[in-house]
């Protein structure tokens, strides 16, 4: 919907005031009206003329006092033309008085003007509010919206309606619209305009308003393409995926940083129960050597009744047996069920020595034996990474 291509704040009061006279008298709209006021400068000057038979004898009564009126009206004619200041002069006063005149009592001032006077005789009769009226003219808003991309809410009221109050006082100055309107993030441009005015009568008219109190949203559609619409959505989409594959990679890495920790305090727990290692003078012994994950052999004696647990309890914790640092005593870590990441395996004939059979290291091992530390979650690892 476009807005009146003619801007009526631009003219003087004197050329407003005309405009008005002669669209009163003429029923033409402001389009058509400027123009031909324009070629006659501004000089509104209706005459009715009514012509009907007069009787004669009537006509020989008035007959001199007609031809005095002609010699009068061609003598003021031709003063007129010698002096024109003074038809100015004339035509000053009768705007003054048809000034007077106006009905409605309101000052024509210019579009920034008219909506500031709207804004404080609105807050003079419905108290302070937050309802973000533009501040300017229809057309400076209208061309904002359309520039901006942004809704184009018109509100046009009228004093003079019964609904008037009820209707500003119930639904537009109700919490949720005033709230729902003030949001940036709607991107609403508010006018309101006062239909006693000039601009919001043009207003009114231009939109087709036959009710009052009037609401309408115009809203602008950018001229493009839909290719250019398929690949902004498509843009868009592939932004949101990539949004959301970031954040999928923040959890993960999130969660194997969490790992990590409860993996290292479990260790510094388990360690402090491993038992020590038997000593040089005891017989009934299981030697086992042990070809770790870094390719470092090491050879160790255990009881015979060991439990396989605590094999791979000493695998896993073999970094912190190492280091032999004697500290506070650390605690389960809460919440969290040891895995063995790896499993025991002897080379020759292969066999799995895992953990769901059970068992000592005499029984599942024997006198001793050469174990292979396999770790079980690289094949996890490399399906991650796919």
């Amino acid at each position: 919907m476009a807005a009146p291509s003619v801007d009526i704040g631009q003219l003087s009061e004197d050329q407003q005031l005309a405009l008005q006279q002669f669209t009163a008298v003429t029923d033409q709209n402001v389009e058509q009206a400027i123009p031909l006021l324009q070629r006659c400068q501004w000089n509104v000057q209706p005459e009715n003329q009514v012509s009907h038979q007069v009787p004669l004898l009537l006509s020989v009564i008035i007959f001199p006092f007609r031809f005095v009126y002609s010699i009068g009206s061609r003598f003021f004619n031709l003063f007129s033309y010698l002096f024109p200041f003074l038809s100015r002069m004339f035509a000053s006063r009768a705007a003054s008085q048809g000034r007077r005149r106006d009905t409605s009592g309101r000052r024509s001032l210019s579009p920034r003007d008219t909506a500031a006077r709207f804004i404080r005789e609105f807050e003079e009769e419905y108290g302070s509010h937050e309802l973000p009226f533009f501040e300017g003219g229809y057309a400076q808003a209208f061309d904002v919206a359309k520039k901006d991309l942004k809704f184009f809410l018109v509100i046009l009221i009228s004093p003079e309606h019964d609904d008037t109050a009820s209707h500003v006082r119930e639904t537009l100055l109700a919490p949720e619209v005033v709230d729902f309107l003030k949001d940036p993030q709607n991107n609403i441009i508010v006018w309101a305009g006062n239909v006693q005015d000039a601009e919001a009568y043009q207003v009114s008219n231009a939109l087709n308003c036959t009710k009052l109190p009037f609401a309408g949203l115009i809203v602008h559609t950018p001229s493009v393409s839909s290719t250019a619409i398929e690949r902004a959505k498509q843009k868009r989409e592939a932004e949101e995926a990539r949004k959301r594959a970031e954040q999928e990679e923040r959890e993960r890495q999130e969660a194997r940083e969490r790992e990590a920790l409860n993996l290292e305090q479990w260790r510094k727990w388990r360690v402090q129960s491993i038992p020590s290692e038997p000593g040089s003078d005891t017989k009934e012994v299981v030697r086992i050597s042990l070809r770790m994950p870094s390719g470092d052999r090491v050879v160790r004696r255990f009881a015979p009744d060991t439990p396989i647990e605590e094999l791979y309890a000493f695998v896993e914790c073999y970094d912190f047996l190492q280091e032999n640092a004697a500290g506070s005593r650390v605690e389960k870590p809460s919440s969290y069920d040891h895995e063995y990441k790896f499993v025991l395996v002897s080379p020759m004939p292969r066999e799995e020595f895992g953990l769901d059979k059970g068992g000592t290291v005499r029984e599942r091992i024997g006198r001793s034996g050469n174990l292979i530390v396999e770790r079980t979650d690289l094949e996890d690892s490399e399906e991650e990474s796919e």
